[in-house]
């Protein structure tokens, strides 16, 4: 095994013998690459590449993050003269960038892409991010040495219009299909007939950092998995659930996606997770369509959040990219939706195309009673945000939020921002539906309160607290609260209690495994301030602790002085029931603030409700 050190960031590439003939080199960032919606759980990433040495066959080179480690390993088992083929299974500006380097370094390259994944190439092959600006704030005071050497010229592509297989004439057989999906309109899944090796790509992807080719077992990482599905996938599910059902077709043995280890013994489990995961989304009554185009992945980013906060609602969200999205498709999104979201980048002062395009399809079929919203990011300028803004008004749409406008890429705290305004806009559509249906009804109680069984259930009772959770450091640094009800202690040994979080609080995004929560035992008759507090509508992005005084567990966690008694407690599982997920913490540390106090519950008469 061979590899290479990046010490400024401790990122790596290791040499992985699958079999004679057939190597992945993996790319090991300890710690997440930048902040994306999928980086959310904080536990690194991996960059999984495949290369079949006797063909000098690159199948899913990384992104520019791995660039100098990944080519100095590459560099020791292809011959730099020699004619490389490099299947690219996602088309995108960092990964364009290792190409450019990875073009000038093998001259007789030949890059091979689906039909979209081609053309996105030609589109990005010579374009350049603007720019970060300097103290000055004008983009004429950089240097001329920050200006980046034009990249060498794009190699021949080889396009793969459909599903074809060839020989490598080493034994191997390789299949190559194109998976397009409104997040990735570029992507090439590669199979290795003979042994039953699937090179997904992004599917099946989990961003976790491990030196192992294949999972320990299901467990190891179905929690990574499913938060990758929640966040990147299920926007797109009807689009995803048709690329699996094509992939059951296939005599796989081995699941290998671009990020995260191998899935060897459970992969038939996880192609039912996926079928699974998406028809809940197809359920949904509700539905939010989500217009966008993406230059630099960082309005793509912005939808990202905006779905998944949407999407923890149960509204099913439907993702266009208008690049690559047929009219007839887009149309249909917007007679059927609830909601329409548009977001676009300001390129060269003025909108894509296909995003003016879509804006007069909205105008002319959209519905003035359904919200809107408008997002985007930008460089120098927003004038596409302007232009979809001001059209959008003038044609008498209402707006669902103000336009989010993000100047290059979304940090921690806006994209936690961005989330919480889709989860606002998901609970506005469902509250407009629940009082169209009573207006509907007939009136008297609802049918679920008024079963005796619902009515019992309001009979649990459990100790009135409030959850509190700090995350990260510095700028990045999150913090959120919740008012708790349903938790109750679980085990002596080690001393654990669960506590369920409805999937539309905020503050569930911080609660994966491994993340560190405080519980605020509230004290009976002192329980007011603290429920006013926490109870209260926040604006998204809203500070849940403005104002407080608070004080800090051994891990930082926010301590309410007027609670009872407080728990610093861990995630160690979490299990998906209906609405809520249950989680299963174990309490390492925790205090009595009140000894002579006691505990306050909260007795309700219904089980329909908190």
């Amino acid at each position: 095994m061979g590899s290479s050190a990046d010490p400024s960031s401790a990122r790596r590439v290791i040499q992985l013998p699958l079999e004679p003939g057939l190597i992945c080199l993996k790319g090991l960032s300890p710690t997440r690459l930048r902040f994306e919606v999928e980086y959310g759980l904080e536990r690194g990433t991996t960059a999984n590449s495949f290369l079949f040495p006797a063909a000098a066959l690159l199948v899913h080179p990384p992104g520019a993050s791995f660039a100098e480690p990944f080519l100095t390993e590459l560099a020791a088992l292809v011959p730099s003269d020699a004619p490389l083929k490099v299947v690219v299974g996602d088309v995108n500006p960092n990964r364009v960038a290792l190409l450019h380097q990875l073009a000038a370094r093998w001259p007789n390259t030949l890059l091979v892409s689906s039909n979209a994944g081609a053309r996105l190439l030609e589109e990005l092959w010579s374009q350049q991010k603007p720019a970060k600006p300097t103290a000055s704030g004008s983009p004429n005071d950089a240097p001329p040495a920050a200006i980046p050497p034009p990249p060498p010229a794009l190699p021949p592509i080889e396009v793969v219009k459909q599903e074809t297989s060839q020989a490598l004439g080493d034994g191997h057989v390789l299949r190559l299909m194109p998976t397009p999906t409104p997040r990735w309109p570029g992507g090439l899944m590669a199979f290795e007939e003979t042994t039953g090796l699937l090179m997904s790509g992004k599917f099946f992807a989990a961003h976790l950092c491990s030196e192992s080719f294949a999972e320990a077992n299901r467990s190891s990482s179905e929690e990574d998995r499913r938060y990758f599905y929640d966040c990147l996938m299920a926007p797109m599910a009807r689009q995803v659930d048709a690329v699996v059902e094509r992939l059951e077709e296939l005599d796989i043995r081995t699941i290998a996606p671009g990020h995260g280890p191998a899935i060897s013994e459970s992969w038939r489990s996880l192609l039912n997770d996926y079928h699974r995961w998406g028809a809940s989304q197809e359920r949904a009554r509700l539905s939010v369509a989500l217009l966008f185009a993406s230059a630099y992945g960082n309005t793509a980013a912005i939808a990202d959040g905006l779905a998944q906060g949407v999407g923890r609602t149960g509204v099913r969200v439907e993702s266009i990219n208008c690049e690559f999205t047929p009219p007839e498709q887009l149309l249909a999104a917007i007679r059927s939706c609830d909601a329409i979201l548009i977001g676009s980048p300001t390129l060269g002062g003025h909108a894509p195309t296909p995003i003016v395009s879509a804006l007069g399809t909205v105008l002319a079929e959209g519905d003035r009673s359904k919200p809107v919203g408008v997002f985007g990011s930008f460089g120098w300028s927003g004038e596409a945000l302007d232009l979809l803004e001001s059209k959008l008004r003038d044609g008498g749409f209402r707006f669902a939020f103000e336009p989010i406008k993000v100047k290059f890429s979304p940090d921690a705290a806006t994209l936690k921002t961005i989330e919480e305004t889709g989860t606002a806009l998901g609970r506005q559509l469902q509250a407009e539906q629940r009082k169209a249906q009573r207006r509907s009804a007939s009136g008297g109680l609802s049918e679920s309160r008024s079963n005796p069984a619902v009515q019992a259930l309001g009979r649990v009772v459990g100790s009135l607290c409030v959850l509190t959770t700090s995350k990260g450091e510095g700028s990045s640094r999150l913090s959120s609260a919740m008012v708790a009800s349903w938790v109750s202690q679980a085990s002596f040994s080690p001393p654990g209690f669960t506590v369920a979080v409805a999937k539309d609080r905020a503050v569930e995004a911080l609660l994966h495994i491994g993340d560190r929560f405080a519980l605020n035992v509230l004290a009976s008759g002192r329980e007011t301030g603290p429920m006013k507090q926490f109870l209260q509508p926040f604006a998204p992005g809203a500070d849940r602790f403005a104002g407080l005084e608070l004080d800090e567990s051994p891990s930082g966690q926010p301590i309410l002085p007027e609670a009872l008694g407080w728990l610093e407690a861990t995630v160690q599982q979490r299990m998906e029931c209906g609405d809520h997920w249950l989680l299963y913490a174990q309490a390492s540390h925790g205090g009595v603030l009140d000894g002579s106090g006691t505990t306050a519950v909260h007795q309700r008469r219904s089980g329909a409700n908190y």
